[in-house]
């Protein structure tokens, strides 16, 4: 059995459950269009080695805050948490940790706070102490305010695609961005889990002790259980049983793949391997790399759903659980394109 799999069969073209997109609109004309705020409900003890920082940003990504505020603080990179990953070309409000002991990094966070300009295009909205580090996943979910601009849709049509979402909620997809730059990080796992299978086989045997999994190669490793559990979502979208639970489950769900037995009917079990079949040794590398089988919901429903229009515009307002993307929203409505794909803007 081949190693790898047929790059050309990466495609990121995923079912739509509610018709096709009902046309075109700009989006991330400006960075305001594309507005989000972190909720995190957490109560900070006041004391503890991890400064946390409330930071808002503006057309900046969560790697680039967290590089500055570990070369500011004179931390590694790895004393720096956070949430999880915001949009670069937006605005943005989320929580950081930095692991730093002595009164000067709070003499810093003062500063900053009153409106000393350390790292650009960064405010520090509050600060205070804690004990533990922030990890991924720690917050409440994500508020989205988009403005989709230069609507080319058919009114009626929009208005009853708009109400759907709101009720019956979209397919809960990875987002595009999971995947890098046209697919790139697909690539480079395909070539990645050739390397570690073709490894197992020299090794002779079935399995083997789980390896790290941060960095890029991390990356990598979630783009490809990613596109997976995409695969399997849009195959459940195109036979109209995405938002219908398995025998087992209370709500549907699909497979983030690795090493274990997932808790769902055989049926079921047996019905993703065939649609998988296409990428068995991604599966099987998968499970080599010591990665546990997950299970995510097929379902998102995005909370507190409501739209305003503005002539040609529209904003959207609606709130996403932790590892949700607002794409996958938007896509059930229309194609989008950002300045960069205008040679007039």
């Amino acid at each position: 059995m081949s190693t790898t799999i047929d790059e050309a069969s990466l495609s990121l073209d995923y079912s739509h459950s509610w018709g096709a997109p009902l046309g075109q609109a700009m989006i991330r004309f400006q960075p305001e269009d594309f507005v989000v705020h972190e909720r995190f409900d957490d109560q900070l003890s006041g004391e503890g080695d991890h400064l946390y920082l409330h930071i808002r940003k503006r057309n900046q990504n969560t790697a680039w805050v967290a590089e500055g505020l570990a070369g500011l603080l004179g931390v590694e990179p790895r004393d720096v948490g956070y949430c999880g990953l915001k949009d670069r070309r937006a605005l943005t409000s989320q929580w950081f940790s930095v692991r730093v002991l002595g009164q000067n990094a709070d003499q810093l966070a003062t500063q900053w706070a009153a409106g000393k300009t350390l790292l650009p295009d960064c405010q520090l909205l509050a600060w205070s102490r804690h004990r533990r580090k922030l990890r991924r996943g720690a917050h409440q979910g994500n508020d989205f305010v988009i403005t989709l601009r230069q609507l080319n849709v058919p009114y009626q049509a929009f208005q009853e695609r708009l109400a759907i979402i709101r009720d019956q909620g979209v397919p809960n997809y990875f987002g595009e961005q999971r995947f890098g730059r046209q697919g790139a990080n697909l690539r480079e796992a395909n070539r990645l889990l050739a390397r570690s299978r073709a490894r197992n086989g020299r090794e002779g045997r079935a399995g083997g002790k789980g390896r790290g999994t941060g960095g890029k190669e991390g990356l990598y490793l979630s783009a490809a259980r990613s596109h997976l559990f995409n695969m399997v979502l849009s195959a459940r979208v195109r036979d109209g049983s995405w938002r219908t639970p398995g025998q087992d489950e209370r709500t549907a769900t699909g497979p983030l793949w690795g090493r274990g037995r997932p808790p769902i009917n055989p049926v079921l079990q047996q019905w993703e391997r065939e649609i998988l079949a296409p990428y068995e040794v991604w599966c099987h590398a998968l499970e080599h790399r010591g990665l546990k089988q997950e299970r995510r919901p097929l379902v998102l429903n995005p909370d507190a759903f409501t739209w305003h229009w503005q002539g040609a515009d529209i904003q959207l307002n609606f709130t996403l659980p932790p590892g949700a993307y607002a794409t996958a929203v938007l896509r059930e409505l229309v194609f989008t394109r950002g300045p960069h794909d205008d040679p007039m803007l």
